[in-house]
């Protein structure tokens, strides 16, 4: 199997297959297509199905040209029916692992599509799970599913490994095409196979791990180590605020140091569906062992407390002139986790603009990237537009999203106060009005 499938990388008469068609999965499925490998994406969205086979694109690190290309030359088609595993030798699982409500993983998706591959995939099969997830998803749920629903053999029939996505919306630089890879696979032959896969379509290097639960802790690190850090720029910045110092210009000297510091910025809280979501996954498994992630959990929840500390800050700027936040018009500018993209996953920005409503605060926001976001089932519409009547009716501006194409300047012209959680109006020279986090 192993001679068999290395001579088909090469050859690239590998099918692929890719479940999820989202921020990881049609990225990764439009360069399998890109490198020459027929591909079809799985979603049980059907219209995600119907705008890829239609060409239109709609995530933001794809091409849009390139999507269409693709499609008219038949590498890339998209359906809801599973039954089309069975045409397939390299199936990529991207779907969601988000938390319950009661903080904890949700693998549902993973299972559910993992049990409908299972019922098609043939012998020769590649299997990765890219989701991210705790330490022991592939070897003790995914394994046994796919042993139990085709009847096969992993390593003698087919290879199953994980390699997590390592997708950042917005990066100009690392796209999924050049950022290197991690693959941990059961056994030595389907390691050496699944990473042959990936090096045939990604310039990125390919790093080899000794098992799928190396890869699985591989990826909680990357982002708990950034939690940890976040948390640690955000409890400085409530103990400065107290202290009357910028931390923002501590960070800029600190970084100045060419060795053993990397800068790390507060802000209203995480976002993304990674970063807040991922240290979650570490403290449920840990607690299967008796262990207690304390120094995670403590980070965890400062970030969380993040969005309440910013309503309690702009409060207090309004109460400055004479004004209670209950009754006050606060427009949010920023609704996207990060700046310059158009995903609103886990953004710090929502519960703000929550909180701010439940302490009686007439909210609007604006995001030149979103239009509207759903929330619980509610769809909440944004201002079309703004300008420098809109922007004087109310009473205080909060920036929670630092998008570079907003016109700061026109903004602190016309507020009557700004509250910048991302020090995004850092080059703003006059600033009698800004105050930030």
């Amino acid at each position: 199997m192993k001679t068999q499938l290395l001579e088909k990388i090469k050859l690239k008469k590998i099918k692929v297959g890719v479940v999820g068609l989202g921020y990881v999965g049609l990225p990764l499925a439009v360069e399998k297509a890109k490198a020459g490998f027929k591909t079809i994406g799985f979603d049980i969205q059907s219209q995600k199905v119907d705008m890829v086979n239609a060409g239109h694109n709609y995530i933001g690190d794809v091409v849009d040209k390139d999507l269409k290309k693709i499609v008219e030359t038949k590498m890339l088609t998209a359906t809801t029916d599973f039954s089309f595993v069975k045409d397939v030798d390299f199936v990529a699982i991207c779907v969601p692992t988000p938390l319950d409500e009661h903080q904890q993983p949700d693998i549902s998706y993973v299972k559910n599509s993992t049990i409908e591959i299972a019922k098609y995939m043939k012998s020769g099969t590649m299997v990765v799970l890219e989701s991210t997830t705790y330490p022991g998803t592939t070897e003790e749920l995914i394994k046994p599913l796919l042993e139990e629903g085709s009847g096969l053999k992993c390593g003698k029939d087919f290879y199953l490994g994980f390699s997590p996505e390592r997708v950042d919306p917005g990066n100009a630089v690392f796209k999924t095409k050049n950022t290197p890879k991690v693959v941990g696979a059961i056994g030595k032959d389907a390691t050496e196979v699944i990473s042959a896969m990936y090096r045939a379509v990604l310039e990125g290097d390919v790093h080899e791990v000794s098992s799928p639960a190396v890869a699985e802790m591989e990826k909680i690190l990357e982002n708990t180590y950034r939690n940890i850090n976040i948390g640690l720029v955000n409890e400085l910045a409530i103990l400065c605020d107290k202290m009357g110092i910028s931390l923002w210009e501590v960070i800029d000297a600190a970084k100045t140091k060419p060795y053993g510091f990397q800068a790390f910025y507060p802000g209203p809280g995480l976002g993304g569906h990674c970063i807040p979501l991922d240290p979650y996954y570490l403290s449920w498994k840990a607690r299967e062992f008796g262990f207690h992630t304390s120094m995670i959990e403590s980070s965890m929840m400062i970030n969380d407390k993040m969005p309440e500390y910013c309503v309690e800050r702009a409060s207090k700027i309004l109460n400055r002139d004479k004004k209670a936040l209950n009754g006050s018009r606060v427009l949010v500018l920023g609704v996207a986790y990060k700046q310059d993209i158009d995903d609103y996953r886990e953004s710090p920005a929502i519960p703000v603009i929550q909180i701010l409503e439940k302490n009686g605060a007439e909210v609007e926001f604006y995001d030149p990237y979103i239009s509207e976001y759903k929330e619980k089932g509610i769809v909440r519409k944004g201002l079309e537009r703004i300008d420098e009547k809109i922007i004087q009716e109310y009473d205080l501006v909060m920036i929670t999203c630092g998008h570079t194409c907003l016109d700061y300047d026109m903004i602190q012209r016309n507020a009557k106060a700004i509250f910048d959680t991302k020090n995004a109006m850092k080059d703003v020279l006059e600033r009698g009005n800004i105050e930030v986090l």
